[in-house]
């Protein structure tokens, strides 16, 4: 993804992730158990966190240009669908099956942190 690409998905991103989390306080709050109510923070806290990891990604990518950056936007957005979007339908739908895949998300998150450091390290002065 280019950087005005990422810029846009990672504010899409957050404004999603807030309507979730105003959701989940208010909509939410009488319809779930705490503990869906836990895992839908959940899927909120990291969807925010991995939006704006996009949104620096963009920025940094003008300084440490390469496929390494690319590769770590298009894992974080990745990261989000599978990882937040599994624990959203998992807490909306109660079916725990869905919990297997959200490490697969994880493991996105993972890889796109270590490919941002792995560009930062390589990067020619």
């Amino acid at each position: 993804m280019k950087e005005r690409s990422l810029i846009a998905a990672g504010a899409i991103n957050m404004f999603i992730a807030v309507g979730c989390g105003a959701f989940g306080a208010h909509g939410l709050k009488r319809m779930m158990s705490e503990e869906m109510l836990a895992i839908w923070h959940t899927a909120v806290t990291y969807q925010v966190m991995h939006a704006l990891g996009m949104i620096a990604i963009a920025l940094l990518m003008p300084r440490m240009a390469g496929a390494a950056m690319r590769w770590a936007g298009n894992l974080m957005l990745a990261g989000i669908v599978v990882f937040s979007g599994s624990l959203y339908l998992l807490a909306l739908t109660g079916t725990r099956i869905l919990g297997a895949i959200t490490p697969l998300g994880g493991a996105a998150f993972l890889a796109a942190w270590l490919l941002v450091a792995w560009a930062a390290c390589r990067r020619e002065v």
